[in-house]
């Protein structure tokens, strides 16, 4: 039987891969060239679960389980903290906020469940007001993701009401002022688009459908008309390129779209 390793395995290979005979670009490593790599691997575990790919999601946990050996090993070495420490802050923290599970609280309903998260999660932080919480999204999210947490917790935090029937008027609103926007300078054009997009963002949250999955959605389907498109101009006569006017000119004679 092929032998498996566990995480003590990984761990020494950290460990050896940092050693003083390790990979040279591994040393070379901080926490802060390493953020593009947690990202990338972040991203292509939820590829692999868009795509329903189990093997290629177990290969892509592993990377991710990777970088947080990576980034735990390295702040053992500034005695920062250590990978065991990670793993008792986080499991620690799961039996606090699920009393629930963990104590004698009894069955929940969904609803008590969140509250009692949202009032457990504010006293470990500290939060000594609701702005405090709502400022708490991290800044570097995409987003549509950082502003889809943030109308989340404004609602939460009684800070903001949502009425859908609002937004729908504000949409309206925004659209009209569209055949304009063009006429505007950048600041104005910048000003407009964010707050049609933050609009579209309340409606998305209220909807309760996620802002950059239908992003993605479109996008994905976005690219599939360009390459009918693509597909259909090279077997009427050839490739196209963008940049070439008149051949642009050809592609809107055949019906050819960019939607």
């Amino acid at each position: 039987m092929e032998k498996k390793y566990n995480i003590n395995d990984l761990k020494q290979v950290m460990e050896k891969l940092l050693g003083e005979n390790g990979c040279p670009w591994d040393k070379a490593q901080t926490h802060e060239s390493l953020k593009k790599y947690f990202i990338e691997e972040t991203y292509e575990v939820i590829d692999a679960i868009n795509n329903n790919d189990k093997d290629n999601l177990c290969e892509e946990l592993g990377d991710v389980l990777f970088q947080i050996i990576f980034h735990s090993k390295l702040a053992e070495k500034e005695n920062l903290f250590s990978f065991e420490d990670v793993v008792d802050g986080i499991t620690k923290k799961m039996i606090l906020r699920h009393p629930h599970v963990f104590s004698t609280e009894g069955n929940k309903s969904v609803k008590e469940i969140n509250t009692k998260w949202e009032s457990i999660k504010k006293q470990e932080k500290g939060y000594k007001n609701n702005m405090e919480i709502i400022k708490s999204v991290p800044h570097s999210l995409p987003a549509l993701i950082r502003s889809d947490k943030t109308i989340s917790k404004a609602e939460k935090t009684d800070l903001d009401h949502i009425v859908f029937e609002d937004l729908v008027n504000e949409n309206t609103k925004l659209s009209a002022k569209l055949k304009n926007a063009k006429n505007s300078n950048y600041l104005e054009k910048m000003e407009y688009i964010g707050s049609f997009l933050m609009n579209l963002s309340k409606i998305s949250h209220f909807l309760q459908i996620n802002a950059e999955f239908s992003l993605t959605n479109a996008l994905e389907t976005y690219i599939n008309k360009l390459e009918t498109i693509e597909t259909t101009d090279v077997t009427v006569g050839g490739i196209i390129e963008d940049t070439d006017s008149e051949a642009m000119e050809v592609r809107k004679n055949k019906g050819g779209k960019f939607q």
